[in-house]
């Protein structure tokens, strides 16, 4: 963590990965206001809070203003895009919308590692911070599965279009299923939160839908859980190639 308003300023310009910065509630000075428009600048997600969140966040003298700084260096989906084609190698994304939990997340980095996805992408806001809890849960796994953070998610689908890679939601609103879904090639897994699945305009902007079959009464699977079944099919029909 850093705490105060100058600190985190020189943590944004000296280039730390911040997963996102606390401001206290009707805070608002001209360093305050210099250094929203730092971040800004720099596209390092904020939000306001009380005061007694930052209280419990930490007991030191933060001024009003805690950041709280990331465990990994988030890497260039563009970058890592070319180096694919480069190597020869059909892209092969995760992406998350507001995934929230922490050990989800973890879960989720591991299993996606282990099956040799080339990055997660997830968007600047609503997602787990990459935490302690997170690196553990993931075995480790966030050490060496990179993590591209975007600001712009519809903006995003259209540049993994332009690059050829297809876009498949995994949602129960699908008509088909997973298995009649062609996932051999450049693809991006697109997994909702543990709330409200996938946000509405993902849902418009990706080209496909696919289900995973449910055969009893209760109709949802924990989002890791649902997207280790999505990963090990891709890799099944990528195998068969």
């Amino acid at each position: 963590m850093a705490f105060g308003t100058r600190a985190v300023m020189e943590a944004i310009k000296a280039g730390r990965e911040i997963e996102k910065i606390f401001i206290q509630t009707g805070l608002s000075n001209e360093l305050v206001r210099e250094l929203i428009n730092t971040a800004q600048a720099h596209h390092v997600p904020y939000t306001f809070v009380p005061q007694q969140k930052l209280n419990t966040m930490s007991n030191k003298n933060h001024q009003g203003v805690i950041c709280l700084l990331s465990l990994v260096q988030y890497a260039s989906l563009e970058g890592i895009i070319d180096q694919c084609y480069t190597q020869g190698s059909d892209p092969f994304f995760l992406v998350l919308d507001r995934v929230t939990d922490v050990r989800n997340f973890g879960a989720l980095a591991r299993t996606a590692e282990c099956a040799g996805l080339h990055a997660i992408i997830i968007g600047e806001k609503g997602n787990a911070p990459i935490s302690a809890d997170a690196m553990k849960t993931s075995a480790g796994a966030l050490n060496h599965l990179p993590i591209c953070r975007v600001k712009d998610m519809h903006k995003t689908f259209r540049f993994l279009k332009e690059n050829g890679i297809q876009i498949v939601a995994c949602t129960e609103k699908a008509e088909k299923t997973l298995y009649e879904t062609e996932l051999s090639g450049p693809v991006a897994l697109v997994m909702g939160s543990e709330e409200d699945g996938i946000s509405p305009q993902m849902l418009t902007d990706a080209d496909y839908l696919a289900k995973i079959p449910m055969q009893g009464k209760i109709a949802s699977l924990n989002v890791s859980v649902a997207a280790g079944i999505a990963i090990y099919e891709a890799v099944r029909q990528r195998s068969m190639k």
